[in-house]
């Protein structure tokens, strides 16, 4: 089964298409563990996947308090997403690659700001070999992003001048990926992606609540999944948030 059925499946059996964004960042190394455990225990029910960036990784070690985080997502049937940005020649790529989906990830996200020869090639041959997933950026969620993701470039191939992310977003559908990064923060820019994806690459939208982000603006333009940090991890009551966040996104699909 492919990553992207296997989401599709996720969200279907947990009736959700939250994905948690375990982004914890301070306390002691065992803090952040027990925290991190503890924070899926309870958002469990409400989530279909949860992704990590290197603010857990880089003070618990991949194949130590990481692995736990990834069983405890294992044990509560949620796909977990490595938030690596995978951006370097391919040889490094392919071994950064080959650690995460060891480690026990079933997807990694990467730039496609490497292209594809000595890029990102090697990464999809691992992926398609070890039956796992990749997610590429395509127009991310912080204010800046635009400086990168947003330039009007000249297509090597056609010659025809076009903006980075759409650019992106065509390399999402030739390289057959499992999804895209499109901000909820620009949900122009979710619909416009969205025309050229349609059904066959899912969008993943990270940026709801704390960045400015809308749970309705985002899945109307045409976001698959929401992925969720601050806003469910700050929160008082971080089940009720994630609650809260899945059911406003079942009304507005």
């Amino acid at each position: 089964m492919s990553f992207k059925i296997a989401m599709e499946c996720a969200a279907r059996k947990k009736d959700s298409s939250v994905i948690l964004a375990l982004d914890l960042i301070s306390g002691s190394r065992t803090t952040l563990l027990s925290k991190s455990v503890e924070l899926l225990k309870k958002v469990q029910p409400y989530i279909c996947a949860v992704k990590i960036n290197h603010h857990l990784v880089l003070p618990l070690g991949l194949f130590d308090g990481v692995r736990k985080i990834l069983k405890t997502a294992n044990k509560f049937e949620l796909l977990t997403i490595m938030d690596c940005k995978i951006n370097d020649i391919g040889n490094t790529n392919r071994v950064i690659a080959e650690n995460y989906y060891k480690a026990g990830f079933d997807a990694v996200i990467a730039n496609p700001f490497v292209g594809w020869e000595e890029g990102l090639q090697p990464v999809f041959e691992v992926a398609k070999q070890r039956k796992k997933g990749v997610i590429l950026l395509c127009y991310m969620s912080h204010k800046a992003t635009g400086e990168g993701y947003g330039q009007t470039i000249q297509e090597l191939k056609t010659k025809k001048h076009a903006s980075q992310y759409i650019v992106f977003a065509k390399k999402a559908l030739e390289w057959h990926a499992d999804g895209v990064v499109v901000g909820a923060t620009y949900p122009e820019k979710i619909r416009e992606i969205h025309q050229i994806l349609a059904d066959k690459v899912p969008i993943y939208s990270p940026g709801v609540g704390v960045q400015g982000g809308d749970v309705q603006s985002a899945v109307e333009a045409g976001a698959s999944y929401l992925i969720v940090g601050r806003t469910i991890i700050n929160a008082p009551n971080p089940a009720s948030v994630a609650r809260q966040i899945r059911e406003e996104a079942h009304m507005r699909k």
